[in-house]
């Protein structure tokens, strides 16, 4: 017998939830197992279990009737959902996730399982370079684009969200030995510019748990928060942020060479993300701050050449 619910979402995925979204999510939370059974029905699939990841949507396995092993995910967020799928429709043939159906009416789309299992394959030797040559054919596409896109925009984001916040938080926070160096690049921060000749559609969440592999030991991108905006910025957080503290000098070597950007051009990018996140780690009292704070440091350097 096809199995039709899956339950109610574990204690930890509600967790994660109410604590990126606020008390709200609780009501929500309540209604997406259902959402996903009527996705189910829709599209004629077979419901597995949860996958327990993520911060912002519910996500379970499902199969087709030919026994296609797909992601079905839904979102809270319905700008959120929307913005993700316009984006991942954007690259399809590229190297992200596929849409293979989506509903605007329950914000649930089904989605490629990259790799065939949740969490995607095996890991390739040469990671970084395959990760950077799968941003830039993204980008590519993206610069494609010719009609305007219902997305966000970095400019917005900069001016409305990173530089009020890291005014507040340098307000609220003891940035220790770091102070002198904060001063410093306070005002790169509030010059940085965008390069139109760049613009192009931005991933701009380039943790490491958001880069998944096939069986072929090809990347595919997932969970985009996407943007329209400088190519500098995506290129800036992956160097930053993919494996923060670890090969932060091969990254963006890699940046540079497979972007074109220059050092003298990225490097202001890479240091403006990783002061705001030192300032959100120290806000929040994550233990990551005192890696962050090497990483800004190494970033800050004359000549960078350490590894970190």
């Amino acid at each position: 017998m096809v199995k039709r619910t899956l339950g109610e979402v574990s204690p930890e995925c509600r967790r994660r939830l109410i604590t990126h979204y606020g008390s709200e999510a609780a009501e929500w939370l309540d209604e997406a197992p259902a959402l996903l059974d009527r996705a189910a029905e829709r599209w004629k699939l077979t419901l597995g279990g949860y996958h327990d990841a993520g911060h912002a949507s519910v996500i379970a396995t499902a199969d087709t009737v030919d026994g296609r092993p797909l992601l079905l995910k839904a979102w809270t967020d319905l700008t959120r959902f929307r913005n993700e799928v316009t984006a991942l429709r954007l690259w399809a043939g590229g190297a992200a996730a596929g849409v293979v159906e989506a509903a605007d009416d329950l914000a649930v789309a089904a989605l490629e399982m990259i790799g065939g299992r949740p969490g995607g394959s095996e890991r390739p030797a040469r990671e970084f370079q395959t990760v950077a040559a799968a941003l830039h054919g993204l980008h590519t596409f993206g610069r494609r684009q010719r009609r305007p896109l219902d997305l966000p925009t970095l400019a917005t984001y900069l001016h409305q969200e990173v530089r009020p916040r890291v005014r507040r938080r340098l307000k609220a926070v003891d940035v220790g030995p770091s102070r002198d160096l904060v001063d410093v690049l306070l005002p790169e921060l509030m010059a940085l510019e965008e390069d139109d000749g760049r613009t192009t559609v931005l991933h701009t969440d380039l943790y490491r748990e958001n880069v998944l592999f096939d069986w072929l030991g090809h990347p595919r991108l997932i969970d985009p928060l996407p943007m329209v905006g400088d190519a500098a910025f995506d290129w800036a957080f992956w160097t930053v942020y993919y494996d923060l503290g670890h090969g932060t000098d091969t990254r963006l070597a890699a940046a540079v060479r497979i972007s074109r950007i220059p050092v003298p051009v990225l490097a202001p990018w890479c240091r403006a993300l990783a002061l705001d996140g030192l300032l959100y780690y120290l806000e929040t009292g994550d233990p990551r701050a005192p890696r962050m704070a090497d990483v800004l440091a190494w970033l800050s350097a004359p000549t960078p050449g350490n590894r970190s």
